[in-house]
C-alpha cells in the first residue's frame, strides 16, 4: 500500500514547495504591499488546498478506493 501512497505524495511535496517559493518572492520583489499580500495569499491557500487534497486521497487509498473514477 506504500507504494501507492509515494506518487501523490511527491506531487503534492513538489507542488508545495513551488508554491511557497512563489510566495517568497513575491515579497522579495519592489511592489505595493498590497500586491504582495494578493501575491502571497493565493498561493498559499493553493497549497493548503494541495495538502487537502492529499489527506483526502491518502484517505481513499487507505479505504481501498484506488481509482478515483470510479465515482463518475
Amino acid at each position: 500500500m506504500f507504494k501507492k501512497l509515494i506518487a501523490p505524495i511527491i506531487i503534492t511535496v513538489i507542488t508545495i514547495i513551488i508554491l511557497i517559493s512563489y510566495s517568497v518572492v513575491c515579497f522579495m520583489i519592489e511592489f505595493n504591499l498590497l500586491v504582495k499580500v494578493f501575491g502571497s495569499i493565493i498561493p498559499l491557500a493553493l497549497a493548503g488546498v494541495a495538502i487537502f487534497v492529499l489527506v483526502e486521497r491518502i484517505k481513499e487509498i487507505k479505504g481501498g478506493e484506488e481509482d478515483d473514477l470510479s465515482k463518475y
